[in-house]
């Protein structure tokens, strides 16, 4: 198992720097990018789309000097300016040279600073890390702890009356949207048009630090009630589905047939034998999961419930051309992935000693 943990870290390295070659390279021809953002913000335009829909409008104007500047909106600039800009954002230097040295610091976890915030990336992150990791952690737990008792109930009652309504509300609870589904629990629960039980916005309250250690640990958990139901809802029918099938298909094995055989009860059965070899691909598949729901659908759901996150800084960054924290998060976010992916292997490993990936790969 070592040679093989040794060969999945080393696989990393590859890996990663492909997965940041492809977009540092879709990067260059994707207009609107940071000097064009700061020509926007120095025109006052806000930012660089506005600098796009007025370049047909300003075409005619002649009395504007121009130059021979490759940015939308630099018209009128004069070119000491538009270089100070490329020389402070580094597109003084060649496209080769600026990625080499982004990977040569990213190994270093030097992430730089962000263009517009003047603030470190890390900060940034560390900043916004616990409403992403709020949703991510409870919401995958939450998922377990009510897909695993649901499917091997399914399991057992397979083909009754309850395995078909609860199999009903559970494909229309993953057919809903998760921001439909939030925005009804604002309409419903947040006082939007009924009832005012819940917080509209925000992680905790503004007097969370004058609360008890009990009073914060309840206002914690009231703020993310709405936030972590939202998205939650859709995670339920995978999970619960796959523990069903799972244990059908153990059920049907001729090692249960032999404990039943002996006489031993149902619920030993299900219990002592089933359920360690069926929870096999649900419990190690935990890491990814969690995973899935910690970057996905987060920005929708941070949106709606006015939440700052992980979710909202990468759409916010992407949108400005912030590229150090697009990439920043990028290279971390890959990174997190990639060490994930081998963890679920040792989980498999963990829950079914049986499991040889060394084996399998020879």
């Amino acid at each position: 198992m070592g040679a093989y943990i040794v060969r999945r870290l080393l696989l990393i390295i590859p890996t990663l720097l492909g997965i940041m070659l492809i977009n540092f390279a879709l990067v260059q021809f994707v207009p609107g990018g940071p000097v064009e953002q700061a020509i926007a913000r120095a025109q006052g335009e806000g930012d660089v789309f506005g600098g796009f829909a007025g370049a047909g409008n300003d075409a005619g104007n002649a009395e504007l000097p121009t130059n021979d500047s490759q940015y939308v909106g630099a018209r009128g600039l004069p070119p000491e300016f538009i270089a100070e800009l490329e020389r402070e954002f580094g597109f003084d230097k060649p496209p080769v040279e600026r990625f080499l040295t982004m990977i040569w610091n990213y190994m270093r976890f030097d992430f730089g600073e962000s263009y517009f915030r003047s603030i470190s990336v890390i900060e940034l992150i560390k900043e916004k890390l616990p409403v992403s990791i709020t949703l991510g952690l409870w919401s995958t737990l939450i998922a377990y702890l009510v897909s695993i008792p649901l499917g091997i109930r399914k399991a057992v009652k397979d083909g009754t009356s309850f395995d078909t309504w609860t199999s009903g509300a559970i494909i229309a609870a993953y057919a809903i949207p998760g921001f439909l589904f939030a925005i009804l629990l604002l309409v419903l629960f947040a006082g939007g048009s009924y009832w005012q039980i819940f917080p509209l916005r925000g992680l905790t309250s503004d007097n969370f630090d004058q609360l008890s250690p009990l009073g914060k640990v309840a206002d914690y958990f009231w703020h993310i009630a709405l936030p972590v139901l939202a998205s939650t809802i859709s995670a339920f029918a995978t999970l619960t589905l796959l523990t069903k099938n799972s244990f059908l298909d153990e059920i049907k094995k001729q090692y249960v047939i032999t404990a039943r055989a002996k006489g031993l009860s149902e619920r030993r059965v299900l219990y002592g034998h089933v359920f360690r070899n069926a929870m096999l691909i649900v419990i190690a598949g935990f890491p990814a999961v969690f995973i899935g729901v910690f970057f996905g659908g987060s920005l929708i759901i941070e949106t709606i419930f006015s939440l700052d996150g992980l979710g909202r800084l990468g759409f916010e960054a992407a949108v400005a051309r912030d590229y150090p924290i697009v990439f920043g998060t990028l290279f971390i976010f890959g990174l997190i992935g990639l060490v994930v992916g081998i963890i679920s292997d040792l989980m498999y490993v963990f829950v079914d000693p049986r499991i040889d990936f060394e084996r399998r790969e020879g």
